[in-house]
């Protein structure tokens, strides 16, 4: 019994010294998922004419899946009116940046907009596209709070796919 003690004792020792309180957060060795992680475009093309432009946008994301992923891209006019939105039906966790067109869209050659991205855990990122088909279309800055109702117009996504 002498020797059972003996050997175990350091087993003992050991085991409570391992189970001291921890408070760090798991949050340290898992990826980015709240306000910080934002979806913002990176490049913006178009094709086409006058009220039937089609567009070819890249998007940068931090996606982790269907829990954090960039769910659309939009373009929208100054005043804040949506004038397309293009849904993104799965996150795109190996393809990055990724880029997906749509159309047509109805606007002016002249005609100034935005082309900003959503993700579905934080919202608009400030980082946009801004021009027109005329003059063509720059890096800009636009306010994350900027028309946010948009946030919840049709059409919205209905899922994620993967």
């Amino acid at each position: 019994m002498k020797n059972l003690i003996f050997f175990c004792f350091p087993l003992i020792i050991y085991a409570a010294i391992s189970c001291k309180e921890d408070n760090s957060t798991a949050e340290n060795n898992t990826p980015d998922i709240g306000n910080d992680a934002v979806a913002e475009i990176v490049s913006v093309s178009f094709t086409g004419e006058e009220n039937k432009y089609s567009f070819n946008v890249g998007v940068k994301s931090p996606d982790t899946g269907c829990n954090q992923y960039a769910d659309w891209w939009e373009i929208i006019s100054p005043e804040g009116e949506l004038l397309y939105r293009r849904i993104l039906g799965h996150s795109h966790v190996n393809e990055q940046p990724f880029v997906r067109s749509g159309g047509p869209v109805t606007i002016t050659k002249d005609q100034i907009v935005y082309i900003r991205a959503h993700m579905n855990t934080s919202g608009y990122s400030d980082k946009v596209f801004k021009g027109s088909p005329e003059n063509g279309f720059q890096k800009s800055t636009l306010d994350k709070t900027f028309a946010s109702p948009l946030a919840t117009q049709q059409p919205l996504p209905s899922g994620c796919a993967f």
